[in-house]
């Protein structure tokens, strides 16, 4: 089982690198969770470079894929090369994408008609990509579920482990990292945003 979560130049931490210890939450030989990148390290927005450990073609094979958001994600859009290497298959793969990664998908023709979750910086380029957008946290629409909000990157990991894993081994993953004294509030707030799309699912 591989996560992907697609890492670019520029990126946002809090949504890569909060998925990428949630996911891990999951103790399974099996259970990998990777930075996917097309450079073999990337520096955040902010200046934090990190190693990459798959490479952007890995994706295509990979079970999930989360697309998180930075500054470049612009430049990402206009870079056809880059693009057209991301074969994503929703027929086959979980695909989940968070604030400017949602933009991405709406390039790749990957949400369609779907309405869509992203945050309020990036909301007039998906919506100037055809796609409406929603003011809520998250939403998913069979294997593609998208997320608004830095903090929201926490619905799209826990999306994903109750997919492949079960609503309990979600919960308990949240539960872990919930702040003391919060955690059953944490664990119902996420319960709350993801279950009525894996009903749905």
């Amino acid at each position: 089982m591989h996560v992907a979560i697609l890492t670019f130049e520029g990126f946002n931490e809090l949504d890569s690198l909060i998925a990428l210890g949630l996911l891990n939450r999951v103790k399974k030989p099996d259970w990998r969770v990777t930075i996917c990148s097309p450079t073999s390290t990337v520096t955040s927005m902010n200046g934090v470079t990190i190693a990459a450990k798959s490479r952007i073609d890995d994706a295509a094979t990979a079970d999930a894929v989360i697309l998180g958001s930075g500054i470049r994600t612009r430049e990402i859009a206009n870079d056809t090369a880059l693009m057209s290497s991301l074969k994503l298959d929703p027929q086959k793969q979980l695909i989940g994408a968070q604030c400017s990664g949602t933009f991405l998908l709406a390039k790749l023709g990957l949400l369609g008609a779907v309405p869509a979750c992203t945050d309020l910086t990036t909301k007039p380029w998906v919506q100037e990509a055809g796609v409406s957008v929603l003011n809520q946290p998250f939403y998913a629409n069979g294997n593609v579920a998208t997320a608004g909000g830095c903090l929201s990157s926490q619905y799209l990991a826990c999306w994903i482990i109750a997919r492949f894993e079960g609503v309990e081994a979600a919960k308990t993953a949240m539960h872990y990292i919930a702040p003391v004294g919060e955690k059953e509030e944490y664990v119902a707030r996420t319960m709350k945003n993801i279950e009525p799309y894996l009903h749905a699912a």
